[in-house]
C-alpha cells in the first residue's frame, strides 16, 4: 500500500496512475450505485406500505432507512456524475454522514418507543419476505461497491457501501423482531437490538464525517 496519504487522512489509491482503470471504476460504482438506489425505492414503498397496514413501527423504520440509503447513494452518484469525483468527495461524505446520524436517530427514537408502550406490531408476511430478500441482496451490494471504492480510493464510496451493509444488518434486525414478534410475542425483541444498530450507525457516521472510509 502507498505511504502517501490525502488532506482527509485517507489511503492513496495505486491506481492513480492509470485512468484507464479508474474509469472502469469510477464506472462500476455509478452502476451499483444506480442498483442501489433502484432496490431501496422498492424497499421503501414496500416496507412502509407493509408497515402500515400492520402497524408496525420497526416496518416503517426500516422503509424510511430505504429513503436515507438512497439519499446517500444519491451523494455518490452525484460525485461520480462529474468530471472531477475527487473535488467533490469532501461534500458527498457529509451527506453520508448526515445520513447515518438521522438514521441513528429515528431508530433510537423508534425504539424507545416501542420498549415503553408503542402498539405492538401485528404479523406482516410480506414484510417477513422483504427482511429475507434484503437480506441476502444487501451484502452483495455493498461488498462489491467497497471493492470497487478501495481500489478507487474513493472515500465516499467505500462509506456508502458501509451504509448498505448497515442496511444489510437492519434487515437481519428486522428479520429477526418480525419472527419472534409473530411466533412467540416477543415485541421488545426488535427495538433492543435496534438500539445497538443505532450506536452502529453514529460511530460510521463520526468516521465519514472525518474521512475515515477509504483504507
Amino acid at each position: 500500500m502507498s505511504e502517501d496519504r490525502c488532506a482527509d487522512d485517507c489511503c492513496a489509491p495505486d491506481t492513480k496512475a492509470d485512468p484507464q482503470r479508474r474509469a472502469v471504476l469510477a464506472r462500476r460504482v455509478r452502476w451499483l450505485v444506480a442498483a442501489t438506489i433502484t432496490y431501496n425505492i422498492v424497499e421503501a414503498v414496500v416496507a412502509i406500505s407493509a408497515g402500515a397496514a400492520a402497524s408496525s413501527t420497526a416496518l416503517i423504520g426500516f422503509g424510511l432507512d430505504s429513503v436515507i440509503e438512497v439519499a446517500s447513494a444519491a451523494a455518490v452518484a452525484w460525485q461520480f456524475s462529474g468530471r472531477d469525483p475527487e473535488a467533490r468527495e469532501r461534500t458527498a461524505l457529509k451527506v453520508i454522514a448526515v445520513s447515518f446520524f438521522a438514521l441513528a436517530a429515528y431508530v433510537a427514537v423508534e425504539s424507545v418507543r416501542t420498549l415503553f408502550g408503542a402498539e405492538p406490531a401485528d404479523h406482516s408476511t410480506v414484510g417477513i419476505v422483504l427482511a429475507a430478500v434484503s437480506l441476502l441482496v444487501m451484502p452483495f451490494l455493498s461488498a462489491a461497491q467497497r471493492r470497487a471504492g478501495r481500489e478507487l480510493g474513493s472515500a465516499s464510496a467505500v462509506a456508502d457501501s458501509k451504509q448498505t451493509l448497515l442496511c444489510t444488518y437492519l434487515s437481519g434486525v428486522l428479520l429477526l423482531g418480525l419472527l419472534l414478534n409473530s411466533l412467540l410475542g416477543w415485541s421488545w425483541a426488535d427495538p433492543v437490538v435496534a438500539l445497538v444498530i443505532a450506536a452502529v450507525a453514529v460511530k460510521e457516521g463520526r468516521e465519514a464525517w472525518r474521512g475515515h472510509h477509504c483504507c
